[in-house]
């Protein structure tokens, strides 16, 4: 944590700050290992400080790293005392990772002499490569994340309602260690498979339809993403001919994610070969985003993304075609991103008949 933090003050310089503010959840725990606090003030000099309310307060103090925790009192406001030290220590130029508007504006009027500015990307630039602890808790997830998938296959059959297999992969991943949920759990059926956010609901599975099954595992905060689409029963050619262009195009983005490579070159390798077989327009999302604390993080892989991978990346895979009224499909693994090749986190198999 406490290199974290270092390399967070090593990008003051460029920017001409003395001093930062985080305020979102997600970057709080990765530079302090500690959920719960409001918010961490960093000065380029000096201690930095993590400002926590009573009700997380001993919880906060036994896990966080390379900071000092600071009670902040009944009736007391995190926000007064933060801009209270950043008087004390003199700050001039402060910059934050993410502030809503009301925060922002209050911040601004208590410090009135001192220079605000939005620079999440400083926080991102790091957080976008993870280090070997980091990797090694999403392995983890990711092999837990396995195991759901397992639990699915046995729990879909005709008749089984969507909520029904849902619960039994998030019982299956809490068993195994699962902290939660990476995301609310999909499983989506029928014609609601054409839904690429479906969730699931009290449909019943029906035979000869695709059934598509979003799961990822929580492990130490980390997250993992994992889609595969069934079906029960013999696919219609133009059922089969949908999922294998789905899982063809997956697989050449895969082969070319490595660092260097553009995000949206990725992207496009995926859309291209979709559009070739006549699916273009039944493509409607991007090909992936970066997982990690979030489930959706920088880097992105779309036809908009100016992002260059760099090894250490983690980054979805996950191509899809959705006919409304007919039905989806969507294949997704999350890539590791190393210097010459991708590594693919999750192991789950990928036959569309069970």
């Amino acid at each position: 944590m406490t290199n974290r933090i270092q390399a967070l003050k090593n990008g003051f310089g460029k920017k001409e700050l003395d001093g930062y503010i985080v305020a979102h959840e997600t970057d709080i725990l990765y530079f302090t290992n500690a959920l719960g606090a409001a918010r961490l003030l960093v000065p380029a000099n000096g201690e930095n400080i993590l400002y926590v309310y009573g009700v997380n307060y001993e919880a906060v103090k036994a896990e966080a790293k390379g900071c000092r925790v600071e009670l902040v009192k009944r009736g007391e406001d995190a926000d007064k005392k933060l801009t209270e030290q950043a008087k004390k220590l003199k700050l001039r130029s402060v910059g934050f990772d993410a502030l809503d508007a009301s925060l922002y504006l209050k911040l601004k009027k208590a410090l009135k002499s001192v220079k605000l500015k939005a620079l999440g990307q400083l926080v991102w630039d790091l957080r976008k490569v993870k280090d070997e602890t980091e990797l090694g808790y999403m392995t983890k997830a990711a092999e837990i994340t396995d195991r759901g998938a397992e639990a699915a296959l046995k729990a879909i059959k005709p008749g089984a309602r969507e909520y029904e297999v849902a619960a039994e992969i998030e019982y299956a991943m809490r068993k195994l260690g699962s902290q939660g949920l990476a995301f609310d759990t999909i499983v989506a059926s029928g014609p609601r498979s054409a839904y690429p956010h479906g969730g699931c609901t009290e449909q019943k599975i029906k035979r000869g339809t695709f059934i598509v099954l979003d799961v990822g595992a929580r492990y130490h905060s980390y997250r993992v993403d994992l889609t595969r689409t069934f079906l029960v029963g013999k696919p219609t050619p133009k059922q089969a001919k949908i999922y294998e262009v789905v899982k063809e195009a997956q697989e050449k983005a895969f082969q070319s994610i490595r660092a260097g490579v553009r995000g949206r070159d990725v992207d496009t390798i995926a859309r291209r070969l979709i559009e070739k077989e006549g699916y273009g327009k039944y493509f409607v999302h991007g090909l992936g985003h970066g997982v990690g604390l979030d489930v959706h993080e920088p880097p992105t892989l779309n036809s908009v993304s100016k992002d260059v991978l760099k090894a250490g990346n983690v980054v979805t895979d996950e191509p899809g075609i959705y006919i409304v009224g007919f039905g989806g499909v969507r294949i997704e693994d999350t890539v590791l991103v190393h210097r010459k090749k991708g590594e693919r986190l999750a192991k789950a198999p990928y036959d569309l008949v069970i």
